[in-house]
Parts: structure tokens; sequence; C-alpha cells
């Protein structure tokens, strides 16, 4: 029979505080805790290890994409939790080939700026927005905020991107991924015409390759503990978690 594990002793073993373990609990990132006859929680290695995961999983994608894919993982049948994993891996690889190209285009307009997005073709707000994994809402908004100048054709004045302006976008996606704020990525935008401006920019994305190169080791850091995670769902099948209830407090 399994060992019982108090919330202290999970809490302890965890590295996390008894609230942090209610609160995960709470959240579905664990599984609900059985009760005893006087309401005590009582925990098991299984709940020692979705903790572990998360720890580690949290580091690499960050506490709230965490929170959301260990609650998923729990409720999953093996191979759809082994296909979230490998989602993550390829999140972070799609957002490396988009700072990629902005990079790409970025060393176009140092020298020609009608060669700096090699389709060397204009696109809709809709073909754009897909290109960047963004809404059309987000360009619309990145336009009002004067990041991006669109060409406007058409009898209903339709936006169209040039080559030099998908430029433009595919490096505010980038630093707008990475968290930069829009007056950080408007002073960029508005230096790109300066060779100063262009160094300033290139800079910060290769910022964006480093900080995604170490979300990467830890995301693979964590994978042996999302492994042992899903193979333990394997034998005792997935679990259905409590109902989560309003978050108080930071869990990390």
């Amino acid at each position: 029979m399994a060992r019982e594990l108090r919330t202290a002793e999970l809490a302890r073993a965890a590295g996390y505080s008894d609230q942090q373990v209610r609160d995960l609990e709470r959240l579905g990132v664990i599984p609900p805790a059985a009760r005893s006859a006087n309401g005590y929680r009582s925990y098991t290695g299984a709940h020692l290890v979705a903790l572990r995961a998360y720890r580690a999983l949290a580091l690499a994608i960050g506490p709230v994409a965490a929170r959301a894919a260990l609650a998923e993982l729990r409720t999953r049948p093996l191979a759809d939790a082994a296909a979230v994993v490998d989602e993550l891996h390829a999140g972070i690889s799609r957002e490396r080939e988009r700072v990629r190209a902005a990079l790409a285009g970025l060393a176009a307009i140092a020298t020609d700026a009608s060669a700096a997005e090699p389709s060397a073709e204009t696109m809709s707000i809709t073909e754009l927005a897909a290109a960047l994994g963004v809404r059309s809402s987000t360009l619309r908004f990145w336009e009002a905020e004067s990041l991006l100048s669109p060409d406007r054709v058409g009898s209903v004045a339709a936006r169209s991107y040039p080559p030099p302006q998908i430029v433009v976008a595919r490096i505010v996606a980038a630093l707008r991924e990475g968290g930069a704020g829009i007056p950080e990525v408007r002073a960029v935008v508005d230096t790109l015409g300066e060779p100063a401006g262009v160094a300033s920019a290139s800079a910060a994305l290769d910022g964006r390759l480093r900080a995604l190169a170490a979300r990467s080791a830890k995301l693979l850091r964590a994978s042996a503990a999302l492994v042992e995670l899903i193979e333990g769902l394997d034998t005792a099948g997935p679990s259905v978690p409590s109902a989560p209830s309003a978050h108080r407090g930071r869990v990390g």
C-alpha cells in the first residue's frame, strides 16, 4: 500500500508551502487528496510526482502555462498526454523560427529594403496574422500604436502589408512575444531606418534566441519528471480534477 503523506510532509518533499499545495490541488495540478473522517488531507507518491513535474515545467514555461499543462496532462490518456509534452517543445521551436525570420528580414533592411522579405509579395491582414501566429485584431492594435503602417487598397480600403512592413511586423511580434512593452518596441521600430536602430533590434532579437535556448534546456530537464508523471498515468489511468476555485496568491 502506498505510504500516505500529510499536507506538511508533501509540501516539504516538493519544496512548497502547505498553502501552495492546497492551491495547486484546487487548480487541478495534482489529483484531489483523500480525506479522513476528521477532514485531514492524505496524499501519496503520485501527488509528489505531479508537484515535482509542475515545478520543473514552471521553470521552463512559466507557472500559468505549467498549471494549465499539468491539469490537462492528468486528465488525458497516455498518448494524448505525450502529445501535450511534444507540443510544448514544438511551441518553443515555432517561436525560434519566428525570431529567425525577423532577423533575416532585419539583415535585409540594412542592404536592400525591397528584398527584406523572401517572398517579395504583399500579405493581407489575415495572411500576416496567420504567419505570425497572432490575431488580426493584434495587427490592428499595433497599427493604432504606430508600430505598423499598412497600405490600403481597393474600394473597401483593405489593409495590405508590403515586404518592408512584413519585416517590421515580424520584429514587433518577436519582441512582444519576448515580453517587450509597446514603448520599448516603438523605440526599436522608430529607428529601423538608422544603423543604430538596426543594431539595437538585432541585439534584442539575439537576446530572444538566447532566452529560447535557455527555455529549451529547462524543458529538456523537466522531461524526466514529465515522463515519470505520464507513465504513472498509464498505470493508474487519468484522474478527474477537482473544480478549480478562485486562486489567491501566486503559486510558482
